[in-house]
Formats: structure tokens, C-alpha cells, sequence
């Protein structure tokens, strides 16, 4: 297993460290992004877009459960899956042709469909501490292959 841990204190910082991440997000790849509601996960996304070369505004897919952004360095394929009611509705919206599609698929709320997620996925949790600070943030990336 591999893991990496950062600690924020700055949505800017959580956002940096997308970027960071994004800039090395290979074609094929997969990352899955938990954590509670209202943690940051789209302020992270949005720095892992930037990283990947997106120029366009980041927002949550909730509503139509991906956005495609194709004018980065590779395809961008964001998830958010916290309304799909089980398995059979990410695969019914195409996710084998994303896996497929040459681009990077980031997945909000994956933990919901984990079964879905490829073995080689790499997970990235997002958790607070308020004991640290409102704005504290610890992001964890861990991949088990």
C-alpha cells in the first residue's frame, strides 16, 4: 500500500495540493474522493483540474453526475456520485466507456459505489479537525495494489 498525508489549514492549500497531484494524474487513472459534506472535496478538484491543464471554473457535477472537461494536457472526467442509489446507476451512465476514454476520471463520494472502483484506484480522503481549527483540513492519498 501506498499513502501520503498533508495537512491544510487554508482552502487554498487544499487546493494546491490538487494541483500538485494533478499535474501527475496519468490517462486511465482513476481517483476517488471522500469525505463529509462541506470538507473541500470540490476545492480539491478544482486544484487537481488546474493541475491537469483546465482552464475552465470547477464546479460539482451533483446534478448531472459528470462534467467533461477536454481542453487539459488529458481528458477530465469529474464525478459526483452522492445521488446514484447503487451500482447499476454508475454503470448505466457509461463509467466503462470513461474508463476506457484515454482521460482522468476524479469521483466524488466514491466510497458509495467502492465496488465500482478499479483495484488500482487511488483514494483520497478529506477529513476536518475542528479541535485544529475551522479551516484545518487532513488529506490522505492511498492507493492498495
Amino acid at each position: 500500500m501506498t499513502s501520503r498525508v498533508w495537512e491544510t489549514d487554508t482552502a487554498e492549500e487544499t487546493e494546491l495540493i490538487g494541483a500538485r497531484l494533478g499535474q501527475y494524474a496519468q490517462a486511465g487513472q482513476v481517483y476517488a474522493l471522500d469525505g463529509d459534506l462541506g470538507v473541500g472535496k470540490t476545492v480539491f478538484a478544482r486544484g487537481f483540474a488546474r493541475g491537469m491543464g483546465v482552464e475552465q471554473d470547477i464546479m460539482s457535477p451533483t446534478f448531472t453526475i459528470v462534467h467533461e472537461y477536454r481542453e487539459g494536457r488529458l481528458p477530465l472526467f469529474h464525478f459526483d456520485v452522492y445521488r446514484l442509489m447503487d451500482e447499476d446507476a454508475l454503470w448505466d451512465i457509461g463509467w466503462d466507456d470513461y474508463l476506457d476514454a484515454g482521460g482522468v476520471c476524479l469521483v466524488e463520494w466514491a466510497s458509495q459505489l467502492a465496488d465500482s472502483m478499479p483495484e488500482d484506484t487511488w483514494w483520497i480522503t478529506i477529513e476536518k479537525d475542528l479541535s485544529q481549527g475551522v479551516d484545518y483540513r487532513k488529506v490522505t492519498l492511498r492507493r492498495e495494489v
